[in-house]
């Protein structure tokens, strides 16, 4: 029997830089795309309609792709599958760059979806396995580095979108993946030490071990239940019930297989990492909801024009990045959580109250609260996933995470839309304000009434 090996400086920049770097490729593809559409649609004679699929097709393959690289980690090595990983990235970047077609370029965007799902489960499962070999506990400064990132890019996401495509045109948008890519492949190779598991002797074994049906079962749940969430309406309530099929096959059959894809017994027995799940979809969807319903009323009935909508939201990028680090320094979980559902309650509230003759200062504040809610979720509900999650399901679990993500994204494009229609308005905007509130409080309900959750990492 081997003993662990201890690290005398467990998470060094060598080992944390490559982790994150890979990390951030995924949801810096999410934002980069918007700048490009306009562009694209031109090129190809495609409409609004027609290339919206190059942004969900990513959150479709992503959803799907991160919980499937979490089983794989375990089975082939995780710096193996983020290696194969960063891989698919750059063949995506190259396609994407060359873009013959806009086929071509939907390819690409499920490429890059099923390729950057790799790095974030693969990174979560590598820190807690370290933070294990040290006896180090839950690595606060880490994780909270992941969460400070993860604000960044949604700050720079859209301005360096806007700059690739305004001066070397959409291709760019693509490209920008394959310097990315060798960047993170150099830094991996140079800093993450080889996989402890030896490549799998039977790889038809390995392959079966995956639980493909399983895999199969949950993609067409998760696809059915995203395509209903874009428009649910009567004529889409055939895919949320086809949805609901699957998800009762996906479980029984789950619960059949020696070596499931989601293990449903340990989320039936752990009731505080499901709270966590739900409070995870909840904040994207409270995020996503506020900040690009936000910006829409602003611009169509407020009548601010796209640079003063940008100035008056970087309060809430600002806010949410220092309330990451300042929470990821103390390592506080419960009450910033509880803080969370109070922030966007009173931004809901403070949505209310407003009209497009709304004075500016009762802009910033609603800023202000948004960015606050997204801060303070961020590390500390990351950080109750690590402490939740069993250390040999800490990949699927860090997968799953990302996906309940995806569904509350995908599911504020609806509530957005069914608030505004065709034109922001201010009744419209207050339904948006009374759909806050109502995510606030359930939000504060889950973290009140989950007993198990600690006040500190």
């Amino acid at each position: 029997m081997t003993t662990p090996h201890r690290h005398t400086r467990p998470f060094g920049v060598r080992f944390v830089a490559p982790l994150v770097l890979a990390s951030v490729l995924n949801p810096i593809n999410s934002s980069l795309i918007a700048t490009a559409m306009v562009g694209i649609g031109v090129d190809f004679h495609r409409g609004p309609a027609d290339t919206a699929i190059l942004i969900s097709i990513l959150y479709l393959c992503s959803a799907v792709a991160q919980p499937t690289m979490g089983r794989l980690g375990p089975l082939f090595g995780e710096r193996r599958v983020m290696i194969g990983g960063i891989g698919l990235i750059l063949i995506a970047g190259v396609i994407g760059t060359a873009g013959w077609s806009f086929g071509a370029l939907v390819a690409s965007r499920a490429l890059l979806g099923i390729g950057t799902s790799a790095a974030y489960p693969m990174a979560m499962s590598l820190i807690r396995r370290r933070a294990d070999e040290a006896e180090s506990g839950v690595p606060s400064g880490i994780l909270g580095v992941f969460s400070i990132t993860a604000q960044v890019i949604a700050m720079i996401g859209l301005p360096l979108g806007g700059v690739l495509t305004g001066v070397f045109g959409w291709r760019a948008v693509f490209f920008i993946n394959v310097p990315a890519t060798v960047i993170s492949l150099i830094l991996l190779l140079i800093g993450v030490p080889k996989d402890q598991a030896a490549w799998p002797k039977d790889l038809r074994s390995a392959l079966v071990s995956i639980d493909p049906v399983g895999i199969v079962l949950f993609a067409l749940t998760v696809v059915a239940a995203l395509e209903f969430l874009q428009s649910p309406d009567v004529g889409t309530l055939w895919l949320g019930g086809a949805a609901l099929v699957f998800l009762v096959v996906l479980v029984r059959w789950e619960l059949r297989v020696a070596e499931p894809l989601i293990d449903i017994r340990m989320l039936v027995a752990n009731n505080p990492l499901v709270r966590t799940y739900l409070r995870q979809a909840l904040a994207a969807l409270g995020m996503y909801t506020t900040m690009y319903g936000v910006s829409q009323w602003m611009e169509e009935a407020a009548g601010f024009s796209p640079t003063q909508v940008g100035v008056l939201l970087l309060p809430m990028s600002a806010v949410s990045i220092v309330a990451a680090a300042i929470n990821s320094k103390r390592g506080a979980v419960r009450i910033p959580l509880l803080a969370t559902g109070v922030a966007f309650g009173a931004a809901g509230t403070t949505m209310l109250l407003l009209r497009h003759t709304a004075p500016m200062w009762a802009l910033l504040i609603m800023s202000v609260l948004i960015g606050l809610a997204s801060g303070l979720n961020s590390f500390a509900n990351q950080a109750a996933l690590f402490m939740q999650s069993p250390a040999e399901q800490m990949g699927v679990a860090s997968g799953l995470y990302r996906t309940f993500a995806y569904l509350g994204a995908i599911a504020s494009a609806s509530l957005i839309g069914g608030a505004f229609g065709d034109h922001a308005t201010d009744a419209g905007f207050h339904v948006v304000g009374w759909a806050t509130v109502a995510i606030g409080v359930c939000i504060a309900a889950l973290t009140v009434t989950d007993r198990a959750l600690p006040r500190h990492a």
